[in-house]
């Protein structure tokens, strides 16, 4: 059984960093792609970075150039750096596979909110 366990995310003002975990279990970490999502409040989830088993790396155009994902296969973790932080950044932050048919169960997320 996958569980997924996201933290890190925390208030952070304009222009700050913030470094969020995704804790895997199970199989599909070592086997799939892996994504961070977010969702914030009164929109859909979205995607926002990807990873390959292999290192390949995309992003959104909105994080592009300021987040940069990156994993550790041998701790069955990702991890999302986040700079240069702004206002519409905030939201709460998931990982998961980004195979829809692959996908494990939703973790609790981390909330991440850049206000001033």
């Amino acid at each position: 059984q996958v569980q997924l366990v996201e933290s890190g995310g925390g208030l952070v003002q304009p222009g700050g960093s913030l470094r969020l975990s995704c804790a895997a279990s199970g199989s599909i970490f070592s086997l799939y792609t892996m994504g961070w999502y977010r969702q914030a409040p009164g929109k859909q989830r979205e995607l926002i970075a990807s990873i390959s088993t292999y290192g390949t790396t995309n992003y959104a155009d909105s994080v592009k150039g300021r987040f940069t994902v990156s994993r550790d296969n041998a701790k069955t973790t990702m991890y999302l750096q986040m700079n240069s932080l702004k206002p519409e950044d905030t939201a709460i932050y998931y990982c998961n596979t980004i195979v829809n048919t692959r996908r494990g169960s939703w973790g609790q997320g981390t909330q991440v909110t850049v206000s001033s």
